[in-house]
């Protein structure tokens, strides 16, 4: 299979994560899920126990907050789809221990480049987090607006591109 990235993007409980899994479903090969959200409170320890019971047994999963290229490098050649959900969670982990803008998109150019070397189809989900209000404190605004330039950097590397609405997928590349 040759290199394809697909974006997918949306916002919250639009369906991203589920229309994702589909689309990895429906390939042939072996499948990858690399989750980048942390357990850190009982919210998210029971998403990520849908998450993982909406997938079944089908996939490898693999959970890394920080180190994403690098993992996406390492499982290349060892599996055709590789699901990476969510940019924007992995963004937020980088954010928590950075408060330089360059060393994050050095992550995102890192990322982009282990994705396009990816022998199979890489997934991408990430949120949508432009449409809203803009935020009211500095941090959440930085966090809109870097989230918003790695979505353009991902969504332009990619082949494919979707944006989630109401549980509704539309192409938009």
């Amino acid at each position: 299979m040759r290199n394809r990235i697909v974006f997918i993007t949306g916002g919250a409980r639009s369906g991203k994560s589920g229309f994702a899994e589909r689309m990895a479903a429906e390939a042939s090969g072996k499948r990858a899920y690399l989750a980048t959200a942390q357990a850190l409170d009982q919210e998210m320890v029971e998403r990520i126990a849908h998450h993982r019971k909406r997938r079944g047994d089908a996939w490898d999963t693999y959970e890394e907050p920080l180190a994403v290229a690098e993992l996406v490098r390492k499982l290349a050649g060892r599996y055709d789809v590789l699901l990476l959900d969510c940019l924007t969670l992995w963004l937020s982990n980088i954010i928590a221990r950075t408060d330089r803008d360059g060393d994050i998109e050095t992550s995102g150019a890192d990322l982009i480049s282990a994705l396009r070397s990816f022998s199979g189809m890489a997934i991408v989900v990430s949120n949508e987090v432009g449409f809203g209000i803009v935020p009211e404190n500095a941090l959440a605004r930085r966090f809109r607006d870097l989230a918003g330039f790695m979505n353009q950097q991902v969504a332009a590397a990619a082949d494919e591109a979707y944006l989630l609405a109401a549980g509704i997928p539309v192409k938009i590349k």
